[in-house]
């Protein structure tokens, strides 16, 4: 007796793999780690502080 099989799951359950791996490799290409986004962040910061202090004078 042959078993019957649900065609909606299997397309499902490819998208998903599909984005799946869609979302894996725009990570890789646009990710940053988190200690680059620190760094930026705090690089932002110091330029705002200095730009300020040179702003009140």
């Amino acid at each position: 007796m042959s078993k019957v099989t649900n065609l909606t799951q299997f397309r499902k359950a490819r998208t998903r793999d599909e984005k799946r791996v869609r979302a894996d490799e725009n990570a890789v290409k646009f990710g940053r780690t988190k200690a680059q986004r620190d760094l930026e962040k705090a690089r932002a910061d110091k330029a705002r502080r200095d730009l300020d202090g040179k702003s009140t004078t």
